[in-house]
Protein backbone atom coordinates (compact mmCIF):
# COMPACT_ATOMS: atom_id res chain seq x y z
CA UNK A 1 0.00 0.00 0.00
CA UNK A 2 1.14 3.47 -0.61
CA UNK A 3 0.34 6.53 1.22
CA UNK A 4 1.73 10.07 1.69
CA UNK A 5 4.46 10.15 3.98
CA UNK A 6 5.32 13.83 4.37
CA UNK A 7 4.00 17.05 3.27
CA UNK A 8 6.33 20.27 3.05
CA UNK A 9 5.86 22.98 5.11
CA UNK A 10 7.74 26.15 4.85
CA UNK A 11 8.64 28.01 7.81
CA UNK A 12 10.58 31.34 9.06
CA UNK A 13 12.05 29.82 11.97
CA UNK A 14 12.74 25.98 12.92
CA UNK A 15 12.40 26.06 16.74
CA UNK A 16 9.59 28.60 16.60
CA UNK A 17 7.55 26.12 14.47
CA UNK A 18 8.33 23.27 16.72
CA UNK A 19 7.07 24.95 19.47
CA UNK A 20 3.69 25.96 17.60
CA UNK A 21 2.95 22.55 16.37
CA UNK A 22 4.28 20.40 19.73
CA UNK A 23 2.92 23.03 22.11
CA UNK A 24 -0.34 24.99 20.63
CA UNK A 25 -1.64 21.91 18.51
CA UNK A 26 -0.31 18.51 20.63
CA UNK A 27 1.82 17.16 17.81
CA UNK A 28 5.01 14.68 18.68
CA UNK A 29 8.29 15.90 17.28
CA UNK A 30 9.24 12.72 15.51
CA UNK A 31 13.13 13.75 14.00
CA UNK A 32 15.09 17.22 13.94
CA UNK A 33 18.45 16.29 12.50
CA UNK A 34 20.98 18.68 11.76
CA UNK A 35 21.90 18.27 8.09
CA UNK A 36 25.53 19.99 8.44
CA UNK A 37 24.67 23.28 6.12
CA UNK A 38 22.50 25.06 8.61
CA UNK A 39 19.18 23.35 7.45
CA UNK A 40 17.47 20.64 9.54
CA UNK A 41 15.48 17.51 9.10
CA UNK A 42 12.43 18.40 11.18
CA UNK A 43 9.14 16.26 11.42
CA UNK A 44 6.07 16.34 13.38
CA UNK A 45 3.47 14.31 13.43
CA UNK A 46 -0.02 14.32 15.59
CA UNK A 47 0.30 12.08 18.44
CA UNK A 48 -1.41 8.77 18.19
CA UNK A 49 -2.41 9.23 14.67
CA UNK A 50 -1.76 5.43 14.35
CA UNK A 51 -4.30 4.60 17.03
CA UNK A 52 -2.17 3.39 19.42
CA UNK A 53 -0.97 6.56 21.03
CA UNK A 54 2.80 6.42 20.13
CA UNK A 55 4.63 7.92 16.75
CA UNK A 56 1.94 7.72 14.73
CA UNK A 57 3.95 5.62 11.99
CA UNK A 58 1.92 5.31 9.16
CA UNK A 59 0.27 8.60 9.43
CA UNK A 60 1.10 11.59 7.93
CA UNK A 61 4.03 13.71 9.04
CA UNK A 62 4.90 17.39 8.40
CA UNK A 63 8.46 18.37 7.02
CA UNK A 64 9.03 21.88 8.37
CA UNK A 65 11.51 23.39 6.05
CA UNK A 66 12.98 26.34 6.65
CA UNK A 67 12.89 29.17 4.04
CA UNK A 68 15.85 29.46 1.94
CA UNK A 69 15.24 32.81 -0.02
CA UNK A 70 13.01 35.13 -0.51
CA UNK A 71 10.73 33.50 -2.82
CA UNK A 72 10.12 31.13 -0.25
CA UNK A 73 9.94 33.12 2.30
CA UNK A 74 7.05 34.74 0.40
CA UNK A 75 5.22 31.81 0.52
CA UNK A 76 4.88 31.24 4.12
CA UNK A 77 1.36 30.88 5.66
CA UNK A 78 0.19 31.39 2.25
CA UNK A 79 1.17 27.66 0.73
CA UNK A 80 -2.59 27.22 -0.29
CA UNK A 81 -3.80 30.42 -2.06
CA UNK A 82 -5.46 31.55 1.06
CA UNK A 83 -7.77 28.10 1.64
CA UNK A 84 -7.85 25.20 3.66
CA UNK A 85 -5.08 23.30 2.72
CA UNK A 86 -4.81 20.86 6.08
CA UNK A 87 -7.65 19.21 8.11
CA UNK A 88 -6.90 17.73 11.13
CA UNK A 89 -8.77 14.60 12.15
CA UNK A 90 -10.08 13.89 16.18
CA UNK A 91 -11.67 11.74 17.67
CA UNK A 92 -13.25 14.58 20.48
CA UNK A 93 -13.36 17.72 18.83
CA UNK A 94 -14.68 19.62 22.06
CA UNK A 95 -11.48 18.27 24.34
CA UNK A 96 -9.23 19.71 21.47
CA UNK A 97 -10.77 22.53 20.09
CA UNK A 98 -11.31 23.78 23.89
CA UNK A 99 -7.53 22.86 24.35
CA UNK A 100 -6.14 24.45 21.47
CA UNK A 101 -7.99 27.46 22.53
CA UNK A 102 -6.09 27.60 25.87
CA UNK A 103 -3.39 27.25 24.23
CA UNK A 104 -3.77 30.69 21.88
CA UNK A 105 -4.33 28.64 18.52
CA UNK A 106 -6.46 31.58 16.43
CA UNK A 107 -10.15 30.29 14.85
CA UNK A 108 -11.84 31.92 12.52
CA UNK A 109 -14.99 31.09 13.07
CA UNK A 110 -17.09 28.95 16.08
CA UNK A 111 -17.16 25.14 15.81
CA UNK A 112 -20.10 23.94 13.49
CA UNK A 113 -22.10 20.95 13.09
CA UNK A 114 -22.32 19.35 9.53
CA UNK A 115 -23.91 16.52 8.47
CA UNK A 116 -20.25 15.07 7.94
CA UNK A 117 -18.70 15.96 11.67
CA UNK A 118 -18.10 19.04 13.59
CA UNK A 119 -15.35 21.37 12.66
CA UNK A 120 -13.66 24.76 12.65
CA UNK A 121 -11.08 26.76 10.93
CA UNK A 122 -8.36 27.94 12.68
CA UNK A 123 -5.13 29.18 11.22
CA UNK A 124 -1.45 27.58 12.18
CA UNK A 125 1.39 30.34 13.62
CA UNK A 126 2.15 31.47 9.91
CA UNK A 127 -1.97 31.97 8.71
CA UNK A 128 -2.34 28.69 6.79
CA UNK A 129 -5.46 27.79 7.27
CA UNK A 130 -6.56 23.98 9.04
CA UNK A 131 -9.94 22.23 9.64
CA UNK A 132 -10.34 21.03 12.95
CA UNK A 133 -12.34 18.07 12.09
CA UNK A 134 -14.48 15.46 14.12
CA UNK A 135 -15.66 12.94 11.20
CA UNK A 136 -19.41 12.06 11.61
Amino acid sequence: MSLIALVTLVVDDYDKAIAFYTDALGFQLIEDTDRGDGSRWVVVRPRGADGSGGSGEGSTGLLLARAKDDAQRASIGAQTGGRVGFFLHTEDFARDHTRMVAAGVRFLEEPRHETYGSVAVFEDLYGNRWDLLQPA
